[in-house]
């Protein structure tokens, strides 16, 4: 069985102003390392982690060196598997922006019926589906043990859509993790259960 800890990153300003990251190298601000910091203590409280993998860009990664000032030092793979959806000529714009000139590459309904649209330079929703659900569906089949997987906002309501069997649209639509949300999943063979969804750990 493989138990998978997968962390949203810290807020950014960008987050915090409305801004389409998509790839952008957009570090955390004070309160997302606040938040990743509070984030790791808990989960070394709860999880015993073997392993980590990460996307690769700048704020998964200042995330994940975070998380592991209280996990602890361990193997560390940074992936573009688990990147945002690459934005292209739309990455830095406002969402009002965007969904005022251009709603099918936004963060509404209008987009998210949209999956195949292309952005220039960037990724449709369907082929962030396809190389995160296949870089998941990966995962199990080896010896037990816990991964942490810290990721963004759009992989991770695929992967929650992709195992409640919904259709990419529904995926997009009904889910909206926060900025360090926990999700947990446990992948046994090939039936993969949701054990906390989308939930920041209350340290109080």
């Amino acid at each position: 069985m493989t138990r998978v800890v997968a962390v949203r990153h810290g807020e950014t300003d960008w987050n915090r102003n409305g801004r389409m990251q998509g790839w952008a190298p957009v570090p955390l601000n004070e309160t997302g390392r606040e938040q990743a910091r509070n984030v790791g203590q808990w989960l070394a409280e709860s999880y015993d982690v073997d392993r980590v993998l990460a996307s690769d860009l700048l704020r998964t990664r200042e995330t994940t060196d975070l998380l592991l000032d209280s996990v602890g030092d361990r193997s560390v793979s940074f992936e573009s598997a688990w990147r945002e959806r690459g934005l292209g000529v739309y990455q830095g714009l406002s969402y009002e922006d965007v969904e005022e000139r251009f709603p099918i590459y936004g963060l509404s309904e209008t987009a998210y019926r949209a999956v195949e649209a292309t952005p220039e330079g960037g990724e449709s929703f369907r082929d962030v589906k396809e190389r995160v659900v296949g870089r998941f569906d990966g995962l199990g089949g080896g010896d037990d043990e816990t991964l942490l997987l810290v990721t963004h906002g759009g992989p991770l309501c695929i992967l929650l859509g992709h195992v409640k069997g919904l259709g990419l649209t529904e995926s997009l639509v009904n889910h909206h993790p926060e900025n360090c949300a926990v999700t947990e999943l446990l992948v046994n063979g090939g039936e993969t259960t949701i054990v906390r969804e989308s939930a920041v750990p209350d340290r109080e």
